[in-house]
């Protein structure tokens, strides 16, 4: 799975919970540019990537994601060494 690929998964993954049809998140996206991205709605996305994805993060790998970008980086990382 490429890099767009993780991107268009996530996108469809933050819309579908969040029923945000308009947003599309790309590298540079962090949570400031999302109305309603709040602490509470990013352990949920977090716990929806797990399950779309069928990865797991540690607490520490998921407060080192500044944006998207990193967010499709570690979730990549993991798809190729699984």
């Amino acid at each position: 799975m490429g890099h767009q690929d993780v991107l268009n998964r996530l996108t469809e993954v933050f819309q579908e919970l969040s029923d945000e049809d308009d947003v599309v998140l790309v590298d540079v996206t962090t949570a400031d540019d999302v109305p309603g991205w709040d602490s509470v709605f990013h352990v949920k996305f977090i716990i929806a990537i797990e399950q779309a994805f069928k990865v797991r993060f540690a607490a520490s790998e998921i407060n080192a994601a500044n944006n998207v970008g990193e967010l499709a980086a570690m979730i990549e990382g993991k798809l190729t060494h699984a």
